[in-house]
């Protein structure tokens, strides 16, 4: 039985219940951790609000620029988006969380650490996958795999029947999770694939059709893969993503409405807002475009949806993600450049890029006279690249 619990708090419906019902379960004293990640929450309300619920301590930390330093920037570095269209804005903070947790679990000499992810999502493998690989012998406490809760609803009943004040109502009962790269929501009316979001769904960024009738163009510089400046200004990680999601979320940019398969086999609909992440996104392939050699870019490219796969399912801190990482950094110290773009409407495009280690040969692309490339050089390298096409081929007719 645990004695001592920190619990991964957010101040939302799930952990808000969880801290009552610890008490209640295991008779322990639990300490709550909420982490700083660019929610735009007001953290000091929810540690009074956990002190309340029943919390001997809570701690809140600031951990935005460790969160777009060491888990967003090399992420981006491998341009990792899960299954086409997801940027795991959800999936990158959970690490982080669970990391801080244990660091916290062993200040404290808790003997348990608790999160109030539900036994069908993603979260509660991310969470624990990064308790066990830091601290194998922690105890780990799933209150959704284990209480008579059902439903959300239900949850709804228990807060209001202890006074615990939920953001969630019935009127409005989707969860969302948000930090600085992004917002997600889930549940409620989203449940039905075919039911458009409603228009309440807006946070981080405008409707595409009320945002300015006139384009912005931004220039994004790059250094050795990561976003060092805006607008020829250099800006520390944070103030950049913060600025970029303003103009990007401004003129309606960063929408995702999807259908994604959980890592336990369930179809979950989702919708995301990431303005700073998906222009970064495109950002990024843009200097690499023409910084990265073809055979280079191309391998690197088959292992996007697996690194992208390790992200979504949780394996931050395994070895496979980690050598992935290490082979995706190796190859960005030339991606370096600016790329301007033109933001309008919802539409991010790419309206320029240069680069003082661009692989991009002006006279060799040119459709104009020039003298470096030999055009009659192509007849013997089409024929050789045939040749197994032809022999195919003959073979083929003379069997008949």
């Amino acid at each position: 039985m645990a004695k001592k619990i920190v619990l991964a708090y957010s101040g939302g419906l799930d952990t808000s219940i969880v801290i009552k019902w610890l008490i209640e379960t295991y008779n322990a004293e639990v300490i709550a951790f909420c982490a700083d990640l660019g929610q735009g929450e007001d953290l000091k309300s929810i540690k009074e609000k956990a002190i309340k619920t029943g919390a001997s301590k809570a701690y809140v930390e600031d951990l935005r620029n460790e969160f777009v330093k060491d888990y967003i920037f090399p992420m981006l570095r491998a341009n990792a988006i899960y299954e086409g269209a997801y940027m795991l804005g959800t999936s990158i903070a959970r690490p982080l969380i669970a990391k801080k947790q244990i660091e916290i679990a062993l200040k404290e000499k808790a003997d348990a650490v608790a999160h109030g992810a539900t036994g069908k999502g993603n979260d509660q493998v991310r969470f624990e996958l990064t308790y066990y690989a830091l601290k194998p012998d922690i105890k780990v406490i799933a209150p959704w795999r284990e209480w008579s809760f059902d439903s959300r609803q239900s949850l709804i009943g228990y807060a209001k029947k202890h006074g615990i004040p939920v953001p969630v109502t019935k009127k409005k009962p989707y969860s969302t999770d948000r930090n600085i790269f992004h917002i997600s929501y889930e549940g409620g009316i989203l449940e039905d694939p075919w039911a458009e979001p409603t228009k309440d769904m807006y946070t981080m960024m405008v409707p595409p059709e009320k945002a300015p009738d006139k384009p912005s163009y931004i220039e994004i510089e790059y250094k050795a893969g990561n976003p060092v400046g805006l607008n020829g200004k250099s800006l520390s990680p944070v103030e950049l993503f913060e600025k970029l999601n303003k103009t990007a979320g401004e003129n309606g940019i960063g929408r995702m409405d999807i259908v994604e398969n959980r890592y336990v086999g369930i179809k979950s609909r989702g919708v995301y807002e990431t303005p700073a992440g998906t222009v970064l996104h495109m950002a990024h392939r843009a200097v690499e475009s023409i910084t990265l050699d073809r055979e280079v870019l191309h391998l690197r490219d088959s292992l996007i949806p697996k690194y992208a796969e390790l992200v979504y399912y949780g394996y931050w801190f395994s070895p496979e993600r980690e050598m992935l990482q290490t082979m995706m950094d190796d190859i960005q110290k030339n991606v370096t450049g600016t790329v301007r773009l033109k933001l309008y409407k919802g539409n991010c495009i790419i309206a320029g890029r240069r680069s003082p280690k661009s692989l991009y040969h002006p006279e060799l692309a040119t459709f104009e006279a020039e003298k470096i490339y030999n055009q009659k050089d192509a007849e013997g390298f089409i024929k050789l690249n045939a040749l197994r096409l032809r022999v195919n081929s003959l073979l083929r007719k003379r069997r008949g």
